[in-house]
């Protein structure tokens, strides 16, 4: 029996690789961090992973304990950092595998030092995170001194702590002439500089997300730390692509095409009536499967290299495109492409829903299968 899939993201590994190689060449001699959290921002983590590290990628960055424990057990070895946890978590299977943690507050710090203290022949790794304006996650001001002090201490009784670096999250890096990104790089020069005051080394930081790798070379320091620029998008509203290659697709299947005549209306509550004889077409995607309902109106799909309107509301699990009388002839069975290479961008899906790409890249879920083109997938 053959299996087909009426929806999917088709991932090109490809794409990928091209956006890795394309950023470490840019910010060499820097290394690189690919952020593949949040499942490698839907286009998933491990095949993203291996497809990185393949093309130039040195270490990677994920949110939760979850994530970086499912790349080790896949089998990657690379340096992950993980940067979302909380002291009462189980973080010691995370330091087991060498798993970097990133220190966000003193109670971070100290469960670190508590940890370490009690495995004197493991090397623990850590980076401090600290806040230089985001008011997030992060070492406040007040505290940098305390926790610097208190892991370098520790450090040189134990020998077995490590603290890489420093690193924080810039507020409004995709604003490249905000005042607010000087402001807090001068605060994550300061935090370098007192850190390495204390006795710390701090030979590996990193400040610059996706917008300040493509706009702030002044922001590299030892490491760069891009998540949206290796899936193949610009977070900045310049319009220029930086040669970047979206690598999802998301597709589906027409499963039906009918007639409509003038006058007759289409979905729940008929809020959008033919207007003259035509066809319409139904693609099985809808708000389950993250095609939210306030889309409506705004999407259009590709069917063979052709733009068609969708009409009507965006349902469950499928919404309806105006074919017109059809000049094309498409067929159940022909492939729609929502939003991707070929189609409708997902940024400019974002901008007709106010919405940002990271959201739109994010969203297909439900019944969406994933497929993968080229690249390092097995």
């Amino acid at each position: 029996m053959v299996v087909v899939n009426l929806l999917e993201t088709v991932i090109d590994l490809d794409a990928i690789a091209t956006n890795t190689r394309i950023l470490k060449n840019l910010v060499q001699p820097a290394q690189l961090m690919c952020v593949v959290k949040a499942d490698g921002y839907n286009h998933g983590a491990i095949p993203v992973a291996r497809t990185v590290l393949a093309n130039g990628a040195d270490q990677l960055g994920v949110a939760t304990l979850a994530e970086a424990l499912e790349l080790r057990e896949a089998g990657i070895t690379a340096p992950i950092l993980c940067w979302i946890w909380s002291p009462e978590q189980d973080f010691a299977a995370a330091l087991d595998a060498n798993i970097h943690l990133a220190v966000v507050s003193m109670a971070h710090a100290q469960a670190i030092v508590k940890y370490a203290a009690g495995k004197p022949e493991k090397l623990v790794q850590t980076t401090i995170k600290i806040d230089t304006g985001l008011h997030r996650s992060g070492v406040d001001e007040s505290q940098w001194e305390a926790v610097f002090t208190l892991l370098k201490d520790a450090g040189t009784a134990t020998g077995n702590i490590e603290v890489t670096g420093v690193m924080s999250h810039l507020a409004c890096a995709d604003e490249p002439g905000n005042p607010a990104n000087d402001t807090q790089a001068a605060a994550f020069n300061r935090a370098i500089a007192l850190g390495r005051k204390l006795g710390l080394e701090l030979p590996v930081n990193h400040l610059s997300n996706s917008p300040a790798v493509l706009t702030r070379p002044d922001f590299y320091h030892e490491m760069v730390r891009p998540g949206l620029a290796v899936y193949g998008y610009s977070p900045l509203a310049d319009g220029n692509d930086y040669g970047l290659q979206p690598a999802m697709s998301w597709v589906g299947k027409v499963t039906v095409v009918k007639p409509i005549e003038p006058g007759e209306g289409t979905s729940y509550n008929l809020t959008w009536r033919a207007a003259k004889p035509g066809y319409l077409a139904v693609i099985p995607a809808g708000y389950a499967d993250g095609l939210p309902r306030r889309a409506q109106n705004h999407v259009e799909v590709t069917i063979g290299g052709h733009r068609y309107p969708q009409v009507g509301r965006i349902c469950m699990d499928q919404f309806v495109i105006d074919l017109g009388d059809n000049p094309h002839n498409v067929r159940p069975g022909d492939e729609a492409i929502i939003f991707g290479p070929g189609g409708m961008s997902a940024t400019e899906l974002a901008s007709r829903i106010q919405d940002i790409n990271y959201a739109v890249i994010c969203a297909p879920t439900g019944r969406t299968v994933r497929r993968y083109l080229g690249g390092q997938h097995a």
